[in-house]
């Protein structure tokens, strides 16, 4: 494990050791600070460009993240599922900067975008049916895209966690909020805060208890108490069958450790037990902030040159 360092020139450009692991790796986690200081933790892709910045995007119909990032900047990332990687002795690869986010929607795919949008359409094959009607009449958002870019500070690498394939709800956990969701899930990616404000995220293991679920802190990891939330989040081999939740809760710690008290559990796509209605209800809810978000800014909505994105597909 190496110590939390600043990051000299070069640490994770393209092409050195930490830059071929993230660039790896098909997901991380992002951690951005909601309005009321809760570390919030999302899976997404992202591209490593060549000056050692990481460039992240988030459509129109997932426009949080930019507002947290414009309200406060500092974030985290943090690399650890190696699903699909291809990596034979992975960890668990921390970075924690300063992001931007300009209030511009990109839908032409040239620049880092265009090797961004080449790079997904060859890891997740399923999201080039987006590129043939009848879906390009309803999911035009998806390619309005904002991007965020993430200037790394300081970099971690630790272990992941040992498991054992049980879930963190797997006892006493039936009457805590999400219970059901964590117990699919050996690993839990932890997002708090540490005592400059600042987020900070950690893969690890936690099981349920009576008040909560008892969250394995390791080493060198110094949360703060107060909001926090457990991440869960998979994808196949092609970057696909996804599923993501956020338990959020309050970290607190007593003298036998971390429990993180749960409040509520959010699903913001499909749920840990899929319903017919679930894909209707995504595509509803992310056109419907897609239109909130042009319409505050009195902008017309973007036209997408589809054939551009077409000539990308392998």
């Amino acid at each position: 494990m190496l110590p939390a360092m600043p990051l000299s020139p070069g640490t994770i450009a393209p092409g050195s050791a930490l830059g071929t692991a993230i660039s790896a790796y098909r997901t991380c986690e992002l951690a951005t600070l909601a309005k009321d200081g809760t570390p919030v933790a999302w899976p997404t892709s992202g591209l490593l460009r060549a000056d050692g910045t990481i460039m992240l995007t988030t459509s129109l119909g997932y426009p949080q993240k930019a507002f947290n990032v414009r309200r406060d900047p500092r974030v985290a990332l943090l690399f650890s599922d190696p699903t699909a990687s291809g990596l034979t002795q992975p960890e668990q690869i921390l970075v924690r900067g300063t992001a931007q986010c300009p209030d511009e929607v990109h839908t032409e795919p040239t620049g880092d975008l265009g090797v961004f949008w080449a790079q997904m359409f060859q890891r997740q094959p399923a999201c080039r049916k987006y590129l043939d009607w009848p879906a390009t009449s309803v999911t035009d958002f998806y390619f309005m895209r904002l991007l965020i870019t993430v200037t790394p500070t300081e970099v971690t690498t630790r272990p992941l966690p040992p498991t054992t394939g049980a879930g963190a709800a797997s006892v006493d956990g039936g009457s805590l909020v999400g219970a059901e969701v964590l117990a699919a899930y050996p690993s839990v990616v932890l997002a708090a805060r540490d005592a400059a404000g600042a987020p900070l995220l950690v893969r690890t293991t936690a099981t349920a208890g009576a008040d909560g679920y008892r969250v394995v802190v390791p080493d060198g990891v110094d949360p703060a108490e107060g909001a926090a939330t457990l991440l869960v989040h998979r994808h196949d081999e092609q970057l696909w069958n996804l599923h993501n939740a956020n338990v959020r809760g309050e970290l607190v710690r007593g003298a036998d450790g971390w429990t993180l008290r749960p409040g509520r559990l959010v699903e913001p796509a499909a749920r840990h037990e899929p319903r017919l209605t679930d894909s209707l209800r995504t595509v509803r809810t992310t056109r419907a902030a897609t239109r909130r978000y042009l319409d505050r800014r009195g902008w017309p909505r973007p036209t997408v040159p589809w054939a551009a994105y077409r000539a990308l597909r392998p």
